[in-house]
């Protein structure tokens, strides 16, 4: 099983410097291709949060070409890559940490990962980057670790009202502010025919799931090309939506 994919990360309308890092790696195998598709965003309210994005995507990038290699040739794969991915995952943290300490700083970063073995994907997710399956329709795969979406989920508000909530940025956990992270993975199988869309919150606030599925239906696709410039005409509608956030996606769909 093989995959094209795309990305785009672009400054937004407002800020001068653009904290969300990306990350897209591939390689093949005897058994086919894997890949690690990655999406970060430095927080906003934070010190130099363009700095923990880019740690964890090159600790995220590093674990790739290092570690995942004799990983697949482990009895107990599956369990062997989901460990070894939360403990890539609490190494950032402590770097940005120490990072944090000596430096008199805070600084923090969502991750948003996916990880094809084949045809197996793998999900990390801490904070309120997205992951979306697209097929016959949109399905979201990760869940918001934010202070809105859990007032959602105990039914104290709206999905409406949560989308206008001053608190939708409030994150319950990210990378980089406290010792103990809780790192979400779960895995799931994939076949041909399949899109998956990584996004950082900048993207998904101002455009909606038909949208994205009337944008991005699988199969439409032939090349990389194509996938490319659907991914720059999407970040451009969101800045004509005057977005104010940077604005990252990265698609892979599997062929």
């Amino acid at each position: 099983m093989a995959f094209i994919h795309a990305y785009h990360t672009d400054v937004g309308i407002k800020k001068k410097t653009n904290q969300d890092a990306v990350l897209v790696k591939t390689a093949k195998t005897p058994n086919g291709y894997v890949g690690l598709f990655v999406v970060c965003d430095g927080m906003g309210g934070l010190d130099q949060g363009e700095l923990a994005s880019a740690t964890v995507v090159r600790g995220l990038s590093e674990w790739f070409e290092e570690d995942l290699p004799d990983l697949l040739h482990s009895e107990q794969q599956d369990d062997a890559i989901r460990t070894a991915l939360e403990t890539c995952v609490t190494q950032q943290n402590e770097k940005i940490l120490e990072y944090g300490d000596e430096t008199e700083s805070q600084i923090g970063t969502t991750v948003t990962a996916l990880l094809f073995i084949h045809s197996r994907y793998y999900i990390v997710h801490i904070g309120d980057s997205r992951a979306y399956q697209i097929r016959e329709q949109v399905t979201r795969l990760t869940e918001d670790q934010t202070l809105v979406a859990r007032e959602v989920a105990r039914g104290n508000i709206t999905p409406e009202q949560a989308l206008k909530d001053p608190r939708r940025n409030v994150l319950l956990q990210c990378v980089g502010a406290t010792r103990d992270i809780d790192v979400v993975i779960h895995t799931g199988e994939t076949e041909p025919g399949t899109l998956f869309l990584l996004c950082t919150d900048g993207f998904y606030h101002k455009i909606t799931e038909d949208e994205l599925f009337e944008e991005l239906r699988p199969n439409q696709f032939l090349n990389e090309k194509q996938l490319k410039y659907k991914a720059i005409k999407l970040v451009d509608a969101v800045k004509e939506r005057k977005e104010v956030d940077n604005i990252s996606i990265v698609l892979a769909h599997v062929v």
